[in-house]
């Protein structure tokens, strides 16, 4: 009955007449500010050490720029409160909002979609057709598209218990479902991409029909004008490749590492990283690179194996070659705490070579991959990059130069010749992945407050 009551109030609040509403909020460019509803989920808005990122974050400050104001976020709880608050004019806007049709509300194009999909644990019995689901119990947000998609269901079909869950994000919700304490969750295969990273053993039960499109709404007896704006901002972005490069920036690493892959990785966070975990928070001590930051790179180096060696005699935790080791002052490379302070010099080393031009965090991912390939390889893919009117400073950009260098009409004018910046890319991007990982299951270092978490990990 929970769930009916919240559907219940849920039309209720898309019915509000916005013309009864109390005084909507002064212009952008008049009032200085433009305040913006967003949900915080790992897809739009994270919050961390007081620093906000995320893909709907930096759009939203792009526009912002645009108009010449500052940008204040408004953080809702779920899609529901999400338009409430901009029908009870607290906002100008409301973005990532899911496109449907809303009382009094109107919408940009879409900047993202995504499938809907049910989700289950991997061990349970498949679910060969809706039939199936007679019984069950199925959890879903409150105010979101599956919860409207299987309200409606559930009067055609045979009957099964929808549950509304307040206050928590998709990946909230489908943790539960890792973690066994729902049988089915419903959302989108975009959020599902990134819990799976988290969560490896969830799979898809049942893919539902129908598509989310998200955009940003607005209030549609506001000032009409704003909305022109930022659908002519959307339309340019989109065209001069901008929306690309931030959806990469966020989401081009995921989908890269199958689920064995991630369960082997967080099965190791585990067994094998409380060993290291005080060298590498030593290493961000001396480096200022973030300790996750540099576990990542040292599993995709040798997971966490100080003892790993190459057939090129490439050695230890960081895979240091016997040059940077002695460059680095490095008498045994087999020593993890020798190797881990010496990588993070390294990498460290790399990144402030780069020009200043390349910005974070496209400058991480350079020298990220400049530890794969040497710095004289990653100039040259820079110099190729030049040549073929692509900007040196973007990893988005360079990601599509790097495997260039393995094909003779470039590599044969460049004086650090051949090199296989495929393979460079596949490891910044999976660094990208265990480093996301990490984020969620590990604290950041903050000398007067740091302790070892206790990880709350779902049993492998």
């Amino acid at each position: 009955m929970r769930w009916f009551c919240s559907l219940l109030a849920l039309a209720a609040v898309a019915a509000v007449d916005l013309s009864g509403c109390s005084a909507r909020l002064d212009p952008p460019e008049q009032r200085g500010e433009l305040v913006v509803a967003i949900r915080n989920t790992p897809a739009y808005y994270q919050e961390e050490d007081g620093a906000a990122s995320g893909f709907e974050h930096d759009l939203v400050e792009l526009f912002g720029n645009e108009l010449g104001v500052k940008t204040r976020f408004v953080v809702a709880r779920d899609d529901a409160e999400l338009l409430a608050l901009l029908q009870q004019g607290k906002v100008h806007f409301a973005a990532a909002a899911p496109l449907a049709k809303q009382v009094g509300v109107r919408f940009t194009s879409p900047l993202r979609e995504a499938g809907q999909v049910l989700v289950q644990h991997a061990d349970t019995p498949p679910i060969d057709d809706f039939a199936d689901l007679s019984g069950k119990k199925i959890e879903v947000l409150r105010g979101s598209p599956q919860a409207e998609l299987l309200s409606a269901k559930n009067a055609l079909q045979p009957p099964f218990a929808l549950v509304v869950q307040d206050g928590m994000t998709e990946i909230d919700l489908l943790e539960r479902v890792s973690q066994r304490k729902s049988e089915l969750a419903a959302t989108d295969d975009f959020h599902f991409s990134i819990a799976v990273n988290y969560f490896p053993d969830l799979e898809i039960a049942q893919e539902l029909e129908g598509k989310v499109r998200f955009g940003w709404a607005f209030a549609e007896n506001d000032d009409a004008a704003l909305l022109a704006k930022a659908q002519a901002f959307i339309e340019r972005i989109r065209q001069d490749g901008t929306l690309a490069r931030v959806d990469d920036r966020y989401f081009g690493h995921i989908r890269r590492i199958n689920h064995a892959g991630i369960s082997d990785f967080i099965e190791r966070i585990h067994s094998l990283l409380p060993h290291f975990r005080r060298e590498f928070i030593t290493a961000q001590t001396i480096t200022g690179i973030d300790w996750r930051l540099l576990a990542a790179l040292a599993y995709q180096e040798s997971a966490w194996n100080p003892l790993a060696t190459s057939s090129t005699n490439v050695r230890g935790i960081m895979m240091l070659t016997e040059d940077t080791a002695d460059r680095l002052h490095v008498d045994n490379r087999l020593d993890p705490k020798q190797s881990i302070l010496a990588g993070a010099k390294y990498l460290a080393d790399l990144i402030d070579q780069l020009p200043v031009a390349a910005k974070e965090p496209d400058r991480t991912w350079l020298g990220l991959a400049a530890y794969n390939l040497g710095q004289g390889h990653l100039n040259g893919a820079r110099a190729i990059a030049l040549g073929l009117k692509h900007d040196p400073g973007s990893w988005y950009e360079m990601k599509q130069v790097l495997p260039l260098m393995a094909r003779p009409q470039y590599y044969k004018r460049l004086k650090s010749g051949r090199a296989r910046g495929g393979e460079a890319v596949i490891m910044v991007e999976n660094v990208r992945t265990f480093y996301s990982i990490l984020s969620r299951f590990e604290y950041a270092y903050k000398a007067s407050t740091y302790a070892a978490p206790m990880l709350s990990i779902p049993p492998m």
